[in-house]
This record gives C-alpha cells, sequence and structure tokens, in this order.
C-alpha cells in the first residue's frame, strides 16, 4: 500500500501514539480490502457514540486517546438529549456515563452534533470522499448526493476522522458503484408516503443484501428517498443504490442500466409490512426528521392533543432552525428531542409496542429496545397519538 510521505510519518510515530494508532488501522482495513493507496475526505460522522452501545470498555478505549480531528467530524446519536434527558426519563447513572463519552468525543475535537442526517447540517458535494458510519447517512450520502463512502464501522470513521484520509476502496472508486440488481415494483403509483417507502425498503434490503440496485417506476422525493435507504441500510447492508431517472449517478451518460437480474416487488409484499397492533408509544424521527417532515408534523398536529408518549428526534441543528415548527408540535404534548433517537436510547426501553413511520425503527426497534415495532405513516401516527 503506498503512502505519502507525511502518512509514512504519521504510521511511524512522528505526530504522536494516537495518530499512529489510528494510521494502523486505517492500513491494516486498506490492507484487507486492497486499497492502493489513501484519500483524503471531506468529513467523517462516527458512530459508537450512544453509552447504550459501545459501554465501559468503549468508553474506557475513547479515554485514552490524544489527539484532534483533522477534519469536520460529527457524531451519530446518543442515548439521550443532553439538555432533557431527565424528562426523558432517563437513569441518572446512564446520563452520567453518557457525558463522559460525549465529554472523551469533544476531547478529540468532535462537532457536537449528535445525528444521523448530517446532510442536513453542513452541505456535502457530488463526488466528494468521506467516511461516515451510520448506515442511513452512508446509503443517503452515497445515494442522493453522491458523494463516496463505504460504510465505515465506528473506529475505522475516528481513524479516518483523526487522519483525515480513509483506504481508496469500494465506493470510494466510480466503477465499483454500477447497479447488480434491479427493482421494480408491480405497482408504483401506489408508493405515496415516506412510510410506504419505508416499507418498500424493509423489504428490498431483505432481498438485495450488499449489492447496488437499481429502482425503476418510482418517482421518491428526497425523504422519499431517505427513508428508503435507511430501511434497505437495516434489512439488508446497503450503502448505496440508484433511481432511475432521479438519484445523480443514474443520470449520467456512463451509467450502466443494464443489470443482471431484475427482481419484481409486489405491493401486498409490501402492504404486509403494515400491521394495527395495539402500541404503547409512537415515536418517527429515525432517521432524524428534515425540516419539512417537521412543518408536516406540525400541521397534523394542529389543534390536537396526544393521548401516549410522542417521541419525536431531530438534529440540534433541525431544532435550532425549526423553532415555530416545535413549538407547534410540542403544544400538543408531544416532545422533540435533539441528540438521540429510538433506537439508541434506554428511554424507550420501557414500552412492549412502538409505533414508529420508518422501516429503519421497524427493523432495529424489536432488538435494540425489545419492543414490538409497528409501522405508519405519519397521519397515521398522529391518529394512534390522539385518539
Amino acid at each position: 500500500m503506498f503512502l505519502e510521505p507525511e502518512e509514512q510519518q504519521i504510521l511511524d510515530g512522528e505526530f504522536g501514539e494516537t495518530r499512529q494508532q489510528m494510521m494502523e488501522l486505517l492500513v491494516g482495513l486498506g490492507t484487507v480490502f486492497g486499497a492502493e493507496r489513501l484519500v483524503g475526505i471531506a468529513s467523517a460522522q462516527v458512530s459508537g457514540a450512544s453509552y447504550k452501545t459501545i459501554g465501559r470498555w468503549g468508553l474506557e478505549w475513547l479515554q485514552g486517546l490524544d489527539a484532534r480531528v483533522a477534519v469536520p467530524t460529527v457524531l451519530n446519536p446518543i442515548g439521550m438529549d443532553r439538555d432533557r434527558w431527565r424528562e426523558m426519563g432517563v437513569p441518572e447513572e446512564f446520563a452520567g456515563k453518557q457525558e463522559a463519552v460525549i465529554d472523551a468525543y469533544e476531547r478529540l475535537g468532535i462537532r457536537l452534533e449528535c445525528t444521523c442526517t448530517p446532510y442536513y447540517l453542513s452541505n456535502t458535494h457530488y463526488g466528494e470522499h468521506l467516511a461516515w458510519a451510520e448506515s442511513s447517512a452512508v446509503a443517503y450520502a452515497n445515494s442522493v448526493i453522491g458523494a463516496r463512502t463505504n460504510r465505515e464501522g465506528g473506529p475505522g470513521a475516528l481513524a479516518a476522522a483523526i487522519v483525515g484520509r480513509t483506504p481508496y476502496y469500494g465506493l470510494h472508486i466510480f466503477k465499483n458503484r454500477q447497479p447488480s440488481i434491479g427493482i421494480a415494483v408491480d405497482d408504483p403509483t401506489a408508493i405515496k408516503d415516506a412510510a410506504d417507502y419505508g416499507a418498500l425498503g424493509y423489504v428490498a434490503g431483505k432481498i438485495v443484501g450488499n449489492r447496488i440496485p437499481l429502482f425503476s417506476g418510482i418517482r421518491p422525493n428526497r425523504d422519499h428517498l431517505k427513508a428508503l435507504g435507511a430501511a434497505m441500510a437495516a434489512t439488508g447492508a446497503v450503502a448505496l443504490y440508484h433511481v432511475a431517472g432521479i438519484t445523480p449517478e443514474a443520470r449520467l451518460p456512463t451509467f450502466k442500466a443494464d443489470v443482471p437480474e431484475t427482481v419484481e416487488i409486489r405491493m401486498a409484499e409490501v402492504r404486509e409490512v403494515f400491521s394495527s397492533i395495539e402500541v404503547d408509544a409512537i415515536a418517527v424521527g429515525c432517521p432524524h426528521l428534515s425540516p419539512a417532515e417537521m412543518e408536516t408534523l406540525a400541521g397534523l398536529l394542529e389543534g390536537k392533543k396526544v393521548k401516549k408518549p410522542f417521541f419525536v428526534f431531530a438534529a440540534r441543528g433541525v431544532i435550532a432552525g425549526n423553532r415555530p415548527a416545535v413549538e407547534r408540535i410540542e403544544r400538543s404534548g408531544a416532545r422533540v428531542y435533539a441528540d438521540t433517537c429510538v433506537v439508541v436510547s434506554p428511554a424507550l426501553d420501557r414500552f412492549d409496542a412502538i409505533m414508529v413511520n420508518s422501516g429503519k425503527a421497524l427493523a432495529y426497534v424489536p432488538t435494540m429496545c425489545g419492543a414490538v415495532a409497528r409501522i405508519g405513516t405519519m397521519e397515521e401516527c398522529v391518529a394512534v397519538a390522539t385518539a
């Protein structure tokens, strides 16, 4: 693996032990995956930020690092809203451990914006190389924006953030970004809501696995694309997908739309994902809500009062930039929380059944929260919450 002089100096320990360890990790990854060199990155997004997922040993490892990140870096959602954790019902002992995790990341120079939607906070551009770790963020960056990132593990993304480079392999290389399987829907006009796209992704991810799918016949907007990719990343391992005539690379003259096989998904299969079970709580914002979704939810809750706990999750920057919508949502009794989500917070572990509006949450809630999950549209979530 070829290293530039400065990269070799980092590997030799001339810039400190932590940077040396991070470079050793990157070179090891690059060697395993056949990378010939490293490539500079524009930004990083680090997972393993919730104490619920990294635990004691992960925290101790973080506290032992001594370096600063070399590129703009944000965190994945943590286990609580940093300001409103008591209101969420997060135990004080957990909160103390989570604060220690945050302190460790802050000492590394990481921006304390804890979100799975970093693309709402700063401009990410077509063709940029990134080192992002959260599966839905990776799918969105690659597919909707046309940036380039592999699906990094938490330590790999942190190493890339500190060094400012990542191994040049996989989805960083354009020839590896061509589709390998086609997906068609028997009645694409029936797919209208983000939850519909989440349910489609929930089904498609199980079929596709880690391949790169090309969808035809559907006309999703950006929030729909977010839901589709997030669900496929959860039930499969999809880091990049294309939609004919919609996503940026699918519109390139060099795009190869001929795939070896095409699978048809019937809308009956998608509808089977929906259920009508009774739930104890409702949680939306997995992935975190966009400004448009916040405004839609505010309109749906206008003049209503929720009768069940209603959790709304969004990036802190999105919340700050959309205060009128947040205030309208919270007048209903629903609560808008930053920094965290239904999957990684212990606050929702007390519920037996949770209604969500995303295929990603539908896939993760049973294993991460120990609860039964039900998916519904935003309108259906509001109807259940206010009935």
